[in-house]
């Protein structure tokens, strides 16, 4: 039978080549089985034809496409987690294909035959086919499962697995890496557990500057769970490549460790007194280990990542995992050392010294810090701070995106802290307890530090004077650089206010699309009737006005368009109270969301309050670069009783007030000469339209291919649009990502005439000078054109 249409593999029968077949975990472990002479725990793996086929056989793939489909923003944790749970449960009601099943089943029996023992402890781990990939890790994405016995238990744990394709932070990851979930299959790893007495992992580069010229391992007492997870501050060790001789070691106190129990599963443990400040290993494991990772990065031909453990019973060293390194893999062995801090003019001889600790990323970098004790105070971070506290998790990825730098009071350099942060390029030192004095109870919560995270020292103040202009690795200051003008106006599409003023430097006209959910859920968290039902509708006002203001203040003059909430029914029931006042709708897309909310007698009050926010932004705080969008309007109708409602609230139009129109429905184009009446201009949004228009969504896999904002009925539908504004001498923008992606439709759009593009920060740069270039094209065709009409003459 050929691999691809397998049910499980033998791990010496597969390949590092056959990640498709079995996922990165499972193709390396066969790798190293039937390509190598380090010692591997025996095994196999289910395969992702097997997974596809229980997914397929159980008809999940239509309800899991359904549910994915209601997640607009994976930055919308509320959503997020509430959505990726209900796949997960989906999955897990669903019953194991019994041909599946009995293969599992079968291929137990032959572990324990193998290990001459009837119900073999095995380890049942989950196996991405998109992860470990250089440019890519998917470490700690999905589920693992320790000291597991019995085949009804593996086969339990097997579908858990597949299950734990759809963890939140799973979802989160593969959306901002920019993988299709449906593609993204899963193997589960069967393998024989080792009887840990102490574990870890080793690199074969330092990850904290790069050099590779070390093999870098840490280990503690029992599991390597507790290391990952940042519990346990490890031993750490530098192993000459060359000589194989100790360079450094750092021996921490580790008083607790992780263990697997006679019966089955794991427990916490006290380690013994005469243990708790012990090397882990002695010096031969490590020339051993150091060994082993030579051969291994010898025969992948790039750095390594590898997990080993030291059998309790012999003292045998085995390799249970290997992957490749994928932060300095993907910087192409550039070296960050003392040169990240150069071009930083700094007073570090003066410097107080708060903390010291592990350099798990490297950099240099000022700002607030936040001390986080519980992840109940999540939401109390800031973009832009420096996130301190005891350690991180993977369902925190979404905060530390936002960190300026991260300090850690537990953890080594492969804890879960560590590897996000290199990943994501942000400064972090972990392990501030085992240096000595914890960052939670030194940092005071609110104050200004520096961070030198390529030494691991944390000092008071901002010690930074940014001399970067000469600095070759500076950040790109957008300021710095001179764009061309366009007639074509540039656009940026906004959602946190804690970011407009980091991006009010970029060379755009103004914000076009402002979205207002993003204040509701990171300033409010709760629904605006429920607020009102408890008397606090000023609340709402307030808050509403305080972050539309802050993106007004930061862009002004330059204007600013505010989208009023477009949240559904589904979003809006998350929020807090929302269960009590919002409907379960078949389809929340085409349900109760944007205008036909505004005039209903169930939520006109609330949209008064949004009404209320604007005019406080305009007339109490003198910002009056805001103007309004409406969102999903359906009729001429319904155009009508919004504009009243804010005529009758005191909101007029007028030469310094502008309402836009979100043309998002084929209604709106088809009666865009009517629907001019009401509005000063249009803002095309081309997702929903292009879906619309063709009948088809793009969050289903089966009809995905047939998604095209390029398509030709939405193309002229758009030209239709643009003349019939333009006779009324209305304006129309774009604020889908299109024009940025394909510079095609982005040349269509402007030799149709369209105002404005609105795009995202990242591209307004690009999307100028992009524009700037077309419009030259233009010019250049209409001076030729001439000459030959006069030349015809």
């Amino acid at each position: 039978m050929q691999k691809e249409k397998a049910l499980l593999l033998w791990f010496e029968t597969i390949e590092r080549n056959d990640v498709p077949v079995v996922g990165g975990k499972s193709a390396s472990l066969g790798e190293l089985t039937s390509k190598t002479n380090v010692p591997v725990p025996y095994g196999f793996a289910t395969t992702a034809y097997a997974y596809r086929y229980f997914i397929e056989k159980s008809g999940l793939n239509e309800k899991i496409t359904a549910l994915l489909a209601q997640i607009d923003d994976v930055e919308n944790g509320i959503v997020l987690r509430k959505i990726s749970a209900a796949i997960r449960d989906t999955i897990m009601k669903a019953d194991m294909p019994a041909d599946l099943a009995a293969a599992i089943r079968d291929a137990y029996k032959k572990l324990g035959e193998k290990a001459q023992t009837e119900a073999p402890f095995v380890a049942v781990r989950s196996s991405a086919t998109a992860e470990d990939l250089p440019d890519a890790s998917f470490a700690g994405q999905q589920e693992t499962y320790l000291n597991i016995k019995g085949a009804d238990e593996v086969i339990a744990k097997v579908k858990e697995c597949f299950a734990s394709t759809y963890t939140d932070r799973a979802v989160y990851y593969r959306a901002k890496q920019g993988f299709d979930h449906i593609d993204v299959a899963l193997s589960a790893v069967i393998q024989m557990m080792v009887f840990s007495k102490a574990a870890g992992v080793m690199f074969t580069v330092n990850v904290a500057t790069g050099d590779d010229t070390h093999v870098m391992i840490e280990g503690a007492w029992g599991l390597g769970e507790y290391i990952v997870q940042g519990i346990v501050t490890p031993d750490s060790y530098l192993i000459d490549k060359k000589t194989l001789k100790i360079d450094k070691q750092i021996i921490n106190e580790k008083r607790i460790k992780y263990v697997r129990m006679p019966g089955g599963g794991c427990e916490e443990k006290a380690v013994p007194e005469a243990l708790v400040n012990k090397s882990v290993l002695t010096p031969e494991q490590l020339r051993q280990l150091a060994g082993y990772a030579l051969k291994i990065e010898k025969h992948y031909g790039c750095y390594m990542d590898i997990e080993w453990g030291i059998d309790e019973r012999t003292d045998k060293l085995w390799i249970l995992q290997a992957r490749p390194e994928t932060v300095w893999s993907r910087r192409n062995k550039e070296k960050l050392t003392d040169a990240s801090i150069k071009g930083k003019e700094t007073n570090m001889d003066k410097c107080e010294v708060v903390v010291k600790g592990m350099p798990a990323s490297p950099g240099m970098v000022s700002g607030i810090a936040r001390v986080i004790n519980s992840p109940d105070m999540i939401d109390q971070f800031k973009a832009g701070e420096i996130l301190i506290t005891e350690m991180t998790a993977p369902d925190w990825v979404p905060v530390m995106k936002k960190a300026k730098g991260i300090v850690t009071d537990a953890g080594g350099m492969t804890c879960h802290a560590s590897i996000v942060s290199r990943e994501l390029g942000i400064p972090c030192i972990v392990g501030t307890k085992s240096c000595g004095k914890a960052g939670t109870t030194i940092i005071k919560n609110g104050t200004v530090i520096t961070l030198d995270a390529s030494h691991g020292i944390v000092y008071a103040g901002n010690m930074l004077r940014d001399n970067s202009k000469n600095d070759k690795r500076s950040n790109y200051n957008p300021v710095t650089e001179i764009f061309p003008v366009t007639g074509t106006k540039i656009y940026m599409n906004l959602g946190d206010p804690e970011l407009a003023e980091k991006y009010s430097k970029l060379p755009c006209d103004g914000i076009g699309l402002m979205r207002e959910e993003f204040i509701w859920t990171t300033y409010i968290h709760e629904h605006p009737l429920y607020m009102i039902a408890n008397k606090r509708a000023e609340e709402v006002v307030q808050k509403l006005s305080e972050g539309i203001g802050k993106v007004c203040q930061a862009v002004s003059p330059r204007p600013v368009t505010l989208r009023f909430s477009d949240f559904k029914s589904s979003e809006y029931r998350d929020l807090k109270g929302g269960e009590a006042y919002e409907p379960h709708e078949p389809s929340a897309l085409l349900g109760w969301r944007g205008a036909s909310r505004y005039y209903d007698p169930k939520y006109i009050e609330a949209f008064k309050l949004e009404i209320r926010a604007v005019k406080k932004v305009r007339e109490e705080y003198g910002l009056k670069n805001l103007n309004v969008m409406i969102p999903f309007c359906r009729s001429v109708a319904e155009i009508k009783k919004v504009t009243a409602i804010m005529n009758q609230e005191g909101l007029y139009r007028g030469p310094d007030f502008k309402v836009w129109l979100m043309a998002e429905i084929p209604a709106n184009i088809i009666l865009a000469d009517e629907f001019n009446e009401f509005v000063d201009g249009y803002s095309i949004g081309s997702n929903d339209l292009t879906m619309l228009i063709l009948g088809c969504d793009r969050d289903n896999d089966t009809v995905a291919h047939i998604f095209d904002e390029r398509n030709t009925a939405v193309k002229r539908a758009i030209k239709h649009l643009i003349k019939t504004a333009h006779k009324d001498g209305k304006t129309v923008s774009i604020c889908g990502q299109a024009p940025s992606v394909y510079t095609d439709f982005a040349e269509f759009l402007v030799r149709c005439g369209i105002d404005s593009i609105s795009v995202n920060p990242d591209m307004v740069g690009f999307t100028k000078k992009n524009v700037a270039q077309i419009e030259q094209r233009l010019i250049l065709d209409s001076l030729r054109n001439l000459s030959k009409t006069e030349n015809n003459k």
